[in-house]
């Protein structure tokens, strides 16, 4: 799952990388961080 995230990211390095995980979506890494004020 992280190696697919990892990949993705690497290819829309400015997007916040939204990943389905059961019901909901996660941010992880600095898109965590970057989302958290919001």
């Amino acid at each position: 799952m992280m190696q697919q995230y990892l990949r993705i990211k690497a290819e829309h390095p400015d997007a916040l990388l939204f990943y389905r995980m059961g019901d909901f979506y996660e941010l992880f890494h600095d898109d965590a961080k970057r989302a958290a004020p919001l």
